[in-house]
């Protein structure tokens, strides 16, 4: 998980990442509507289960969940309140690759068991 603090709210994301099972680059461009802004901004009063108390929170956390073959999900939620799905996206290969193109096509190679993992099972596309 990466935080990132002290930023406006976003009107899009940008995205690129290594899908390490296929392998394969990709990137996407994720505009955030106005309604997740909007939800950002409003209060909720709510019992929040970590502190065991009431209070205002917000949906202040955006959550992206990038799947093999550049399925990307986004989420707006908060530490005490629930996530809604804001959308399910498609992203593009990145034809540079990996660390756009430093790496000279080289991927981040799988570690032995989830390697044999994937070739004995394969890859579940399509399950997100």
């Amino acid at each position: 998980m990466k935080t990132v603090n002290n930023v406006d709210l976003p009107e899009r994301i940008f995205l690129r990442w290594q899908s390490l099972v296929e392998p394969q680059a990709y990137k996407i461009r994720i505009p955030i509507p106005q309604w997740v802004r909007d939800e950002m901004i409003k209060p909720e009063w709510v019992f929040c289960q970590g502190s065991k108390e009431w209070r205002n929170d917000y949906r202040k956390m955006i959550t992206l969940g990038m799947a093999p073959g550049g399925i990307v999900k986004v989420w707006v939620g908060g530490a005490c309140l629930d996530f809604k799905e804001v959308g399910r996206f498609q992203a593009e290969i990145e034809p540079l690759g990996p660390y756009i193109g430093k790496s000279k096509g080289q991927y981040i190679p799988l570690e032995p068991e989830n390697k044999a993992y994937i070739d004995q099972h394969g890859i579940p596309y399509g399950s997100w």
